[in-house]
Parts: structure tokens; sequence; C-alpha cells
């Protein structure tokens, strides 16, 4: 009789057991899909030390949308009812955040100009092929980055009889079919580099719509390390081409650079605080063989940017990204 009761005890407690276990994991689950949706929606909270941790975490949020469809479908297996809710939230918040660049964007109407935005490598073996890939695209204007000799004679000629006007200062260069005036450099250089450093131009397109202040610029790289995000240089560079774009008297404005960041990160606060983006489009250019995120950028002041896509790969490890800038 004894020995009766203890299996029955034991097999109560085995079939307790499990259920118990379930529904903490649903809690476990549950409560993971609440910081994550916490992380997405207020990510500006994440402080930004040690190691820039916060603009880390902003260069890959929109992969965030991977860690959610993850949690899914281990609430799906578990059958947890209270993971699905939680789950809820960061779905809402990514689709807030990120669905609208899913949508195709709106038909351009009459005062827009096409733009192409490239970094075509300074070991690009390839440069004519690189001009007619993107002299397909029609655009208005063509920006480059890393232009070094002798490549850049290639791209000249290439690009000459569709773009009569450019400008090229250091590694960046500007080709439009529209005639250009007041060329000039924009310094910005992080003060911590000493040797000989253009990355940044500045011209005055004389557009059928009138002038449009256009501006290239390629910002100091970033690097991943066991210490985060060494972005300091490029946050530099950023504050100092977001002040030189603050004081220009001319509107429109139209940015085409690499800079080396996202859109979210707070590190191009100098930018995005006064520069429109894409409205739809994802659009990631780096790396081209496994695109990860967009660092090739256009922004613009007093103008609208639609729906921004990436050009075929070139010979370069970025791909490039073409725009539609309606001026208002």
């Amino acid at each position: 009789m004894v020995e009766r009761a203890d299996s029955g005890a034991v097999a109560a407690e085995t079939s307790v057991v499990p259920g118990v276990g379930q529904r903490r994991r649903g809690w476990v689950l549950a409560g993971v899909a609440v910081v994550l949706g916490g992380v997405l929606g207020f990510h500006r909270l994440v402080p930004n030390w040690p190691g820039r941790v916060g603009s880390l975490l902003e260069s890959f949020l929109p992969w965030g949308g991977v860690l959610v469809v993850v949690l899914l479908v281990v609430a799906l297996v578990r059958r947890s009812a209270v993971a699905l809710v939680a789950l809820l939230l960061p779905v809402g918040v990514w689709v807030d955040t990120f669905g609208g660049l899913f949508l195709p964007g709106e038909e351009g109407g009459g005062r827009e100009l096409v733009v192409v935005q490239h970094n075509v490598s300074d070991e690009n073996r390839d440069p004519a092929g690189t001009a007619r890939a993107l002299i397909e695209a029609g655009a208005d204007l063509v920006a480059l980055e890393e232009l070094v000799d002798p490549q850049v004679a290639a791209y000249k000629k290439a690009l000459a009889a569709d773009y009569p006007h450019h400008v090229v200062r250091g590694t960046v260069g500007l080709w439009s079919k529209h005639p250009l005036s007041g060329e000039q450099v924009v310094d910005i250089k992080p003060r911590s580099i000493e040797e000989g450093w253009s990355r940044g131009l500045r011209a005055v397109v004389r557009s059928p719509y009138g002038d449009v202040a256009a501006y290239v610029a390629h910002l100091p790289s970033v690097r991943v390390g066991v210490i985060g995000l060494a972005s300091q240089r490029r946050d530099e560079s950023a504050a100092l081409l977001g002040r030189a774009i603050a004081g220009d008297s001319v509107e429109p404005v139209i940015l085409l650079g690499d800079l080396n960041g996202v859109v979210e990160d707070r590190g191009l606060r100098p930018l995005t605080s006064q520069l429109a983006f894409a409205e739809s489009g994802f659009a990631f250019s780096f790396p081209a063989a496994f695109p990860l995120a967009r660092i090739d950028q256009v922004m613009a002041r007093s103008a609208t940017v639609g729906h921004i896509r990436t050009l075929p790969a070139t010979g370069s490890d970025h791909l490039p990204v073409v725009a539609r800038v309606a001026l208002e």
C-alpha cells in the first residue's frame, strides 16, 4: 500500500511539473518580447557608452525583425498564448518604424531629380564598366566616392557624353546633366587626421527647376571591435558637414554620400535632424556580397526623397543606390 501511494505521488508530480515549466518558459518568452519591443521603440535611450553601444545597436536596428520572427516561431512551438500576446508589442513597433519602407513610394511628379550615389571603391578593377552601369539609371546627378588615380580618368571619360558637367575634389566627385557653379571643397576632416584628406564638396546645380545645392561626402569609416564601435571620427565629420549644410543659403539642398552609418544611427543626427531621407525602400548597400545596412545615403532639405533602391553590383564592395528627389 505504501509503495502504491509513493508511485501515485511520483506520477502526480511528473504530470504537474511539465505544465509548470511550460508556463514558466512562456513567461520568459513574453519578457524577452517586451524587452525587444522596448529596445526597438526606445533605442535612443540606450546609452552610447561604453564603446558607443547605442550607435552599434542602431546600425542593425532593422534586423530586430528577424529576432521577432524567431520569437514568434518559438512561441508557436511552445503554444504559449502569453508569449504570442507579448509579441504584439515588438511587432507593432517594428512595423511602425520600418513597415513604410516596404511601400512602393509615390509616383514622381514634374519637379524632381533622379540621383545616384555610389562608393566605387579605390580597388575597382573595372571603372569603365561601373560607369556604364550607372549611366543606365538615367540619373540627373551621379555622386562618386573613393576616386583615385588612375581610375578617376576612366570615370571622366566614360561619363563625359551623358554628364557633360562634373567636379572632382579630393576623392569625391559629382557628375551632372545640368550646369554646375560655385564648386568648392567642404572641409569635413577630423582633427586627428593629419595627412592630406579631402572627402567633401559642394556645387550649385542649375536644374530646370532652379538652383539646387548639391553636397557629396564620404565620412570616415567605422570599425566594430572588442571595445565596441569606433565611430569618433565619423561622428566628428558628420558634425562638420551638418554645420556646413545648416549655413547654406541655397534651397533646396541634396546630400549624396557614403556616410558610413544608417539613418537611425545617432552619430548622424547632425544630418538627419535637418535633412529628410527616403520614405520607402531598404536599399541595403554594404557589403555588396551580402548587404546588411544602407550606409550610402540620399538626403535633402526643402525636398522629398522618394523610393530608394539599389542597382546591380559593380566592381565595388558597395552597391549603388538610386532615388527620386521631389523639389518643393
